[in-house]
């Protein structure tokens, strides 16, 4: 087993191997970008290169980069987020952690879900970083470390040690070190992290990208039977591990129908629909509602358009149009309940 090929982020991957051949790439990276558009992907493509001994970096076939594609390679070290461990475990055991958890990656082929809300970035995973970057390379002239969902490191999210111990590390980098953080949401991150990194913006992917992901048959098998690759590809808007964990996006779907039905069935029902969907806790969730509800309307102008029914796709049009205003709304600190009763209440009027 071994990682899928790294698809797209032509232009990204272009100017860190400039930077790389002239000797000007940076010991210290942050990847941002939209979740799921491959940002750690690329953050161990670009540690494949660092330790390929071939001519053409990174060729695909020597032991370096074969080791990186297995998720074997001893000098590339990929952290991110893990469950918590009890009794405050020493180095040894969240190395153990680590190691089964990126092995149970690679089976999957690399194709992962998001980590969950309570997943972080502790502090022996500080201890690790510390521990492993003291160490000389195994069989390469470098180190390197690649570090997922680094905004984990945050006080609210895990612990405040881990990001303080990972911050010694970037104020003093071992030589031949390179560090490479991703992040989605990079604000996040301490301000004196942020200080320390050079940052490269990962974009989403383009369709034709995205269509080359779903066509590898792991994701095929993946994603299973449901839903298309035309829906998948406006679900997803340019970052296709989005759609990891298709029972999630079945369910996501599933509210999606349920909420424009319920704005085509009188106020009472509508209200239900909206205090229904949570509160202020639930905008993540919510969001995901919206995503579906807008390829929902998109499938359904689509199909009216063709059918020669101009006035129910003119509807689904500007029921689109709100509920983009709404996702936009998401942003800021407001409730999905009352976001939810306003669109319902739009969407009513639109003959839906």
């Amino acid at each position: 087993m071994s990682l899928l090929p790294l698809i797209g982020h032509e232009a990204v991957r272009e100017r860190l191997s400039a930077q790389f051949r002239a000797g000007r790439l940076p010991a210290s990276i942050l990847l941002h970008g939209p979740e799921g558009v491959g940002k750690q992907r690329l953050a161990l493509w670009l540690g494949q290169m660092l330790l390929c001994t071939g001519e053409s970096k990174p060729c695909g076939e020597c032991q370096g980069c074969r080791y990186a594609t297995d998720g074997q390679h001893p000098d590339l070290h990929w952290i991110f987020p893990r469950p918590r461990l009890k009794d405050d475990p020493g180095p040894d055991e969240a190395k153990e952690d680590l190691e089964q958890a990126i092995a149970d990656r690679v089976k999957e082929h690399g194709l992962y879900k998001r980590p969950g809300g309570t997943e972080g970035m502790y502090v022996y995973i500080g201890r690790l970083l510390v521990q492993q970057a003291a160490l000389t390379p195994a069989i390469a002239r470098r180190k390197v470390f690649v570090i997922g969902d680094a905004e984990r490191m945050v006080p609210q999210a895990s612990s405040p040690e881990a990001a303080n111990a990972f911050l010694k590390l970037l104020e003093e980098p071992p030589a031949s070190t390179t560090f490479i953080l991703t992040s989605s949401e990079p604000t996040l991150l301490l301000p004196t992290i942020r200080s320390r990194v050079v940052a490269f913006r990962v974009p989403r992917l383009a369709e034709s990208e995205v269509r080359r992901f779903l066509a590898q048959p792991p994701v095929r098998e993946r994603l299973g039977a449901g839903g298309t690759d035309d829906e998948r590809v406006r679900m997803c808007d340019g970052a296709p591990g989005r759609l990891l964990g298709h029972e999630e996006q079945a369910a996501v779907f599933a509210r999606a129908r349920a909420f424009i039905e319920a704005s085509q069935g009188g106020r009472d029902r509508w209200l239900r629909a909206a205090f229904g969907q949570g509160g202020k806790g639930a905008r993540g969730a919510f969001s995901d509602v919206l995503d579906a509800v807008s390829v929902l309307l998109h499938e359904r102008s689509r199909t009216a358009a063709d059918l020669g029914q101009d006035q129910k796709a003119l509807a689904a049009a500007r029921a689109m149009r709100a509920v983009e205003e709404a996702k936009a709304a998401t942003q800021q600190n407001v409730s999905p309940q009352l976001l939810s009763a306003r669109l319902l209440r739009e969407l009513s009027t639109l003959g839906l």
